[in-house]
């Protein structure tokens, strides 16, 4: 008589306790660090552009390295709290006598990319 309420009681608990596997899951914020550059933005990088005009486009550099004064690096992270994803993205400028030079990193600008092909011409009928 007395092993009958324990096991109702062992089985309720056991019960309860695996309904705990489908509750909610806790709400995770996506967090973003560094620059956001887009590739909007990028694209209007052009060689030749002065650092202000530089930092008006991009804003200003995540990271300007004290032994390279013209070096400017732009870095961003973005983790995704849903499933801990990160995303990252490097974009590194390069300047000489305060002038841009060079763009180097993940994020590639327009005049990097290869021109599309040229459409044949069709025979006319």
């Amino acid at each position: 008589m007395t092993r009958l309420p324990l096991a109702v009681s062992a089985l309720c608990a056991a019960l309860v306790l695996g309904g705990c596997n489908y509750l909610p899951k806790v709400y995770k914020l996506d967090i973003q660090q560094g620059n956001v550059v887009t590739q909007e933005m990028v694209d209007k990088l052009k060689p030749g552009m002065t650092r202000a005009q530089v930092r008006y486009v991009l804003g200003t550099p995540l990271v300007q390295d004290a032994f390279h004064q013209n070096r400017w690096d732009y870095f961003y992270s973005l983790k995704k709290g849903t499933d801990g994803v990160a995303e990252t993205r490097r974009l590194t400028l390069i300047f000489k006598d305060d002038v841009l030079q060079n763009v180097q990193g993940d994020v590639a600008t327009r005049q990097d990319e290869p021109a599309p092909a040229p459409a044949a011409d069709k025979p006319a009928s």
